[in-house]
């Protein structure tokens, strides 16, 4: 198959300066695991490791990040970030009392 595409689970990581390091201890069956895994994805551990746990990363804070709306709820996302802010009595009684963070007279 000389000159086919190759599909995002086999295409070579482009090799960038790695100028930081992430010490780890783990037990002995967590480091064969991870090098049969590695084994198993013709990857080094490090190139697995990293491309592992860079995926879950994204994946976890992805929803932090980017969130989609469709025109109707961007619009009403939109009026509530231009609104001005509600009048809460409760919260402005209990920014009037004492907090434990402050300091004693």
């Amino acid at each position: 198959m000389s000159g086919a595409a190759l599909s995002p689970p086999f295409m070579p990581i482009p090799r960038t300066n790695r100028t930081e390091k992430l010490d780890l201890r783990l037990t002995k069956t967590a480091k064969q695991t991870l090098q049969a895994a590695a084994k198993a994805a013709s990857k080094s551990v490090s190139e697995f490791v990293i491309e592992t746990a860079l995926s879950e990363a994204e994946e976890r804070l992805a929803d932090r990040r980017l969130f989609a709306l469709d025109a109707e709820r961007w619009r009403a996302f939109l009026a509530a970030l231009d609104a001005p802010p509600r009048r809460h009595p409760r919260l402005r009684r209990l920014f009037r009392e004492p907090s434990v963070f402050d300091p004693e007279p």
